[in-house]
């Protein structure tokens, strides 16, 4: 039996005996086990990496390594890409949005495995990234393929990669309720009955996954914090803002970062610039050497130790000022290293990166004040609620920075000062950015799928899908009797009229020469020139069907011309255009 002849009578089978809601429940199982082992291997591959290279090497001084280790993993990466897979690997939760936004919920198969290798690599090799995005993006690659293969429906897709993307989520992060949060807020499934029990399936069986290989504890562990205090609730309050500001400061310099790489054409001048760039940062400040976890951690008990490791400025660890200065440089270049990683063809992750200057501030600010002597506080309370603020800023996701803080420390006896500064940050950030990191890109191109169904409908719609082409084209020398003749043979009751290299000059309707078209001793008299007009709008086939819907409304005309650089294509009609929404609307809907 050929292996589509089964799948046909599994599907069969399937229909008749597993109602829909069971079936997708054991599909999120299966895809939350799977990301939960890409997780384990990306997580294992990495540590591997990196304890090969790091054999022998002392902290006590720094090393010249780390001024090549970074180029030699983005060179591997980038090498891998070209040579062996033969294409691009997309940044993490970003090909995630797009496939949502704009493939059908479809992830290429190589990205169930490419995420892992490439990242591993930049990762590994001390590339300043993490590596939760290419996990998620391994595990909604996992889910987005089963559901394809399985022939699910469009929101059936949706729904499975996103479980997918929850199980790899919770596997690399340890952090179940985190990760379904992430899904709701970043991913944008939409939080129903239908997709919420899925989901809840594939965070635990990824994080039961997780606590099998790679044990039960935390990623940060912390016991002594203190609880919240009203007192320090104006304290909480600032750290809002700064969070905010530097989630700003976060967006612009990786945009613009990532804008300058894109002006570089040649695959050899990115890797030789941004190489150049990481390797001296890095090789100053080693702390931006790879995730960050360890400094994180340290940041997290109170100790500046990574700001000195290896580093040039040893014989200052005992100037506090100094301390405090470094601290502060290397969380604001925090966001370089990671851009520059990005930008030369590294692979990776925003996650760690957030963590790490969240970390940073809060370490900074909580320092500051103690040192100045307002109050007397908890340090590890002010990091540990820095890094929500970041997240909050970053990936505008204020629910996801509150419990991912709380799930990875178990720290949730500062809820409240987590929602408030979350909240703060990601308000503060609202007012001059309006998309996060993840969807920026996306949204500049119109590519963005949004919690708004009608949007969503008009985003998945493209011009070529809904181009009508049976328009019978006449020329502008054509006479009356000529256009008679073509009216006879259409459906239509509109004439492009084009020259002989099918330029578009203008249109006749049938309105146009009702009050002659039967007045045969004016068939030879009268031509089409002097009976066309230019119509005041056209589409192209690069126009969002958001665009083409707004100019439809405008012009009040049933059909509008479609062209490509002066060329006649075709036109799209309004009827067609509702028609096709509303059947886009219906699939993507619940029941």
């Amino acid at each position: 039996m050929s292996r589509k002849s089964f799948l046909k009578k599994f599907l069969v089978w399937r229909i008749k005996n597993v109602p829909i809601q069971t079936y997708l429940m054991i599909l999120s199982l299966i895809t939350g086990i799977a990301a939960g082992f890409g997780a384990v291997i990306i997580y294992n591959l990495v540590h591997f990496i990196r304890d090969l290279l790091h054999t022998g090497i002392s902290k006590e001084y720094f090393n010249y390594l780390y001024l090549v280790y970074p180029v030699i993993g983005i060179s591997l990466a980038v090498l891998f890409m070209r040579y062996i897979l033969k294409q691009k690997v997309g940044h993490g939760i970003p090909s995630v949005l797009y496939a949502i936004s704009k493939d059908h919920g479809n992830m290429k198969p190589h990205n169930m495995f490419s995420s892992i290798i490439t990242s591993a690599l930049t990762v590994g090799f001390g590339g300043s990234v993490g590596l939760e995005g290419p996990t998620v993006a391994t595990g909604g690659a996992i889910g987005a393929n089963l559901g394809r293969f399985l022939r699910l429906t469009y929101k059936h897709r949706i729904l499975l990669l996103g479980a997918a993307s929850a199980g790899a989520m919770a596997a690399i992060f340890k952090a179940p309720v985190a990760a379904i949060v992430f899904v709701f807020e970043v991913i944008m499934i939409d939080l129903t009955t239908m997709s919420i029990i899925p989901i809840i399936i594939a965070a635990a069986s990824g994080a039961l996954i997780s606590y099998a290989f790679l044990g039960m504890n935390v990623i940060y562990p912390i016991q002594n914090f203190g609880s919240f205090e009203f007192a320090d609730l104006p304290f909480y309050i600032l750290l809002g803002v700064l969070t905010g500001f530097l989630s700003v400061y976060f967006t612009e310099v990786y945009m613009a970062v990532g804008d300058f790489f894109e002006k570089i054409k040649s695959t050899r001048k990115k890797l030789l610039v941004g190489g150049l760039v990481l390797g001296t940062l890095i090789l100053f400040f080693p702390s931006l050497y790879g995730d960050g976890y360890e400094a994180i951690n340290m940041a997290l008990h109170g100790k500046i130790d990574f700001l000195f490791d290896n580093s040039f400025f040893k014989a200052f660890e005992d100037k506090l000022i100094v301390a405090f200065v470094l601290l502060l440089v290397i969380t604001l270049l925090k966001v370089v290293a990671t851009s520059v990683t990005f930008g030369s063809g590294g692979i990776g992750g925003i996650f760690a990166p957030t963590l790490f200057m969240g970390s940073g501030i809060g370490l900074l600010y909580a320092s500051v004040l103690k040192y100045i002597g307002i109050r007397e506080i908890y340090t590890n309370n002010f990091v540990l609620v820095g890094m929500a603020g970041m997240i909050a800023g970053v990936l505008h996701a204020p629910l996801t920075g509150l419990f991912l803080i709380a799930d990875l420390t178990q720290g949730y006896a500062l809820l409240m000062p987590l929602m408030i500064t979350a909240a703060i940050s990601y308000a503060t950030v609202r007012t001059f950015e309006t998309h996060n990191v993840y969807s920026i890109q996306l949204a500049k191109r119109n590519e963005l799928l949004t919690h708004h169904a009608d949007k969503n409908a008009l985003s998945l719609m493209k011009v070529k899908d809904i181009l009508e082409t049976n328009f019978i084209p006449v020329d502008k020398d054509a006479t009356l009797g000529d256009l008679v003749d073509a009216v006879s043979r259409s459906e239509r009751n509109i004439f492009p009229v084009v020259d002989e290299d099918n330029n578009f000059l203008g249109v006749v309707t049938l309105n146009d020469i009702r009050h002659i078209m039967f007045k045969p001793e004016e068939y030879d008299k009268v031509f089409v020139r002097d009976l066309m007009h230019v119509p005041e709008t056209y589409v192209t086939l690069d126009d969002s069907m958001e665009d083409v819907a707004h100019k439809i409304q405008h012009s009040r005309r049933f059909n509008i011309v479609v062209l490509d650089k002066g060329k006649y294509l075709g036109f799209v009609s309004r009827a067609n255009v509702f028609s096709n929404y509303r059947k886009i609307l219906k699939s993507i809907s619940e029941h």
